[in-house]
């Protein structure tokens, strides 16, 4: 008789005990251990614990290749977490670690293989060829593709959270807190409302401050923001280091359909140069909205809300930085379509820019941050589910994508209702699989040399670090360009997520077929950093930038202005959201952008999917290389009154989450 002893870790959040029976099962090369009931004198698999049992086999199993796990219920039924499962065999040898991090819900079975990664062609046993195509054929049934709207990518098949499999929901702790702390912010909220008569304009912008107190919490510039907003550097400071720091765009030619002439412009640049000289040195730029011209308003409590398409061209001034020179709202000039220039009416020129902001709003939401990391995450995350195994290195790097979607409220945008779906096809058609590769979009729009680009900067240096850290696990697992070519079930997620993700796309440039590591490597980078630095980027300073809701409102109440001698503050306070709508905005913003209670940080694992050292070494590099980033942005931000902060990798979550 054999002994192996086995030890059983129970996950660590809410509700992963149970008090139901847990059996297990050694499969070795040579045969099955008994079937084992896991009892052990007190209480088995409470919440963290980690549980120790012996389990005997007639004769040695040889190579223990699988552990399976029953669960059948005791009096009520109770889900059960298991974390991972050890196994040490008889006299002391190696000790296996079998990963599993699955919930076993109702009276289930499982069986898990032990964590060494492994391609396809490194399986050779007949037990584990078998358990590979098994757990494939059984995830396709459970994650399923579903096209929410034509020309989007496609997504899960599943209409709310309560309808995903139990391993790709929030835990409860989260889910708790994502809906305590929303119903905190729409509560400290409606205590301002009650001071307010409800859904009326405001009288002056000063108002606004009686809602923006209340929320005040430790961020960065939110406060800054509300102080500086009417300021023309701030509103170029935004272009590169807020919300939406992909928008920008070098402009070496003033656009047709923008009839900017030098001398209105010549009041705005250095005094010793012109329109013409700076267009030449690469220092003029574009702000094109034209993504937005036409797209149907939402309709709000009855009322027709407004959208703008502007065209906004900027100067990086040698003194005071990038500015705005000149604001068209319509992509078709005339006479009802003025340009909106700095020496204007104050007023005039600030309602331009808030027009501007409010675009800015719409495409950072539903394109920057829903479209372009949520949507496109979720393709690799049902692709990885739906063709790799667990067993697989890809699966266990590209694990951390997971993604939960969380729209924006559309009772408070502008492009809600049709034009949310409308604004993401059209972004859609256009994207392209180099526009998310970061270099390349730098590149592509002309902005590599801006100065005080930290998103650039921050953004190149966490690209560059996880494109190194993947590189090295891939080349662990591929010695060579034929082993990527040869790995069917790479191969199989490729198409998955090429012909069934990004369907209705010819033009976005990701071949069906992945040919070197080089390929792999990229795609992988591609996956992980639009989901991590690319979320934070978009995501974590909205409340930075939109709880001052003049800076960037979510709506607009009346159209565009045709003359600018027209604009007075009554219009301007009667443009901007009401009191119901600008509570809204800041309590989602504040939900949505703060640091969340359970965050995971970038390059740390709270699951331990590889269990080899040369792995493990890859991943103790990659911290070390992100330290180094978080030590050099902090550096860089010393002394500076407004500092960027949120592409510290310690603020980046490992994965979407929000």
């Amino acid at each position: 008789m054999e002994t192996y002893t086995v030890t059983v870790a129970t996950g660590t959040s809410e509700y992963s005990g149970t008090n139901n029976y847990i059996y297990v099962t050694l499969i070795g090369e040579r045969g099955e251990s008994e079937r084992t009931l896991l009892d052990n004198p007190g209480l088995d698999f409470c919440r963290g614990a980690v549980d120790q049992y012996q389990v005997t086999s007639p004769s040695s199993l040889g190579s223990v290749l699988l552990v399976r796990l029953e669960k059948q219920k005791y009096w009520v039924e109770d889900n059960w977490f298991c974390r991972y499962v050890m196994v040490e065999p008889p006299g002391g040898g190696k000790v296996l670690t079998f990963p599993c991090y699955r919930w076993l819900i109702g009276d289930t079975k499982v069986e898990i293989r032990e964590g060494t990664a492994k391609t396809l062609k490194d399986d050779v046993t007949p037990q584990l060829l078998t358990h590979r195509k098994t757990e494939l054929e059984d995830r396709q049934k459970t994650y399923r593709w579903l096209t929410w709207a034509p020309g989007i990518p496609r997504c899960i098949d599943a209409k709310t959270e309560a309808d995903l499999p139990q391993d790709v929901r929030f835990d409860n702790e989260k889910r708790s807190d994502f809906e305590h702390s929303l119903h905190y912010a729409l509560m400290e909220l409606s205590l301002k409302k009650l001071a307010i008569k409800f859904g009326k304009s405001w009288n002056d912008l000063e108002d606004f401050k009686r809602i923006f107190w209340k929320l005040r919490i430790c961020l960065c510039h939110p406060e800054y923001s509300m102080e500086h907003w009417k300021e023309d550097w701030f509103f170029g400071y935004q272009c590169l280091n807020g919300s939406n720091p992909r928008m920008i765009q070098q402009c070496k030619k003033i656009p047709e359909n923008l009839p900017v002439t030098a001398d209105m412009v010549q009041s705005s640049l250095a005094p010793t140069t012109d329109l013409d000289k700076e267009l030449k040195a690469g220092n003029i730029y574009l702000l094109d909205y034209s993504i937005l011209d036409g797209v149907p308003a939402n309709t709000i409590n009855g009322n027709l809300q407004y959208i703008a398409a502007p065209l906004c061209l900027l100067y990086q001034h040698p003194d005071q930085g990038l500015i705005p020179i000149a604001i068209q709202l319509e992509q078709t000039p005339g006479l009802d379509t003025p340009i909106f220039l700095p020496k204007d009416p104050p007023l005039a020129w600030l309602l331009a820019k808030a027009w501007v902001r409010h675009s800015e709003f719409q495409v950072f939401q539903l394109l920057s941050h829903l479209l372009r990391t949520h949507l496109v995450v979720e393709v690799f995350s049902v692709a990885t589910l739906r063709q790799l195994p667990a067993v697989h290195p890809i699966y266990k790097v590209n694990i951390r994508t997971q993604n939960t979607t969380v729209l924006m409220c559309v009772q408070v945008v502008s492009t809600g209702g049709e034009g949310l779906v409308i604004l993401a096809q059209r972004d859609y058609k256009v994207l392209t699989y180099r526009s998310l590769q970061p270099h390349y979009d730098f590149m592509d729009r002309g902005v590599s040399h801006l100065p005080k680009y930290f998103y650039r900067e921050h953004a190149l240096l966490l690209w560059e670090a996880i494109h190194s850290f993947v590189s090295g696990m891939v080349r662990l697992y591929y010695k060579s360009d034929h082993d990527v070519q040869e790995d069917q079930e790479l191969q199989a997620w490729i198409r998955d997520i090429t012909e069934e993700g990004f369907t209705e796309l010819p033009d976005f440039g990701l071949p069906s077929v992945l040919s070197t590591r080089e390929a792999l490597s990229t795609l992988l980078s591609v996956a992980i950093f639009s989901a991590t630095a690319q979320h934070a980027a978009t995501n974590n300073g909205q409340f930075d930038w939109c709880a001052w809701v003049p800076n960037t409102p979510c709506t607009m109440r009346q159209p565009p202005p045709t003359d600018k001698d027209d604009v007075t503050m009554d219009l301007i306070m009667a443009t901007l959201p009401d009191v119901s709508q600008s509570c809204v905005q800041m309590a989602i913003t504040w939900h949505l952008g703060r640091a969340q209670p359970d965050a995971i940080p970038l390059g740390q694992y709270t699951e331990d999917h590889f269990t080899e050292a040369e792995a493990q070494e890859l991943i103790d590099k990659f911290k070390e290389e992100l330290k180094e980033i978080e030590e050099h942005i902090l550096t860089q931000n010393e002394g500076l009154e407004l500092q960027y902060l949120f592409l510290l990798p310690s603020r980046i979550e490992n994965s979407i989450t929000i």
